[in-house]
């Protein structure tokens, strides 16, 4: 894992801190603070899921010009 890699994922895991610990301290029901955190856990995923996927990408491409360089 590379430097920037883990800034982002240190950056992703503190965003991710400070919107539960928001929900967490906010005066709202029961329901609704479950109901806001389930929304954000999911949206959570989503980014990490997106994240990954363009990392998939990236590593894919970089191993195709790798490829293409070294028999060239």
């Amino acid at each position: 894992m590379n430097k920037y890699s883990k800034i982002g994922l240190v950056f992703l895991a503190g965003a991710a801190a400070g919107a539960i610990a928001g929900i967490l301290f906010a005066p709202d029901k029961g329901s609704e603070t479950r109901k806001k955190m389930s929304d954000k856990a999911r949206e959570f995923s989503d980014i990490v899921k997106e994240k990954a996927n363009e990392g998939f990408h990236f590593a894919s491409n970089l191993k195709n010009r790798v490829a293409k360089e070294s028999f060239d």
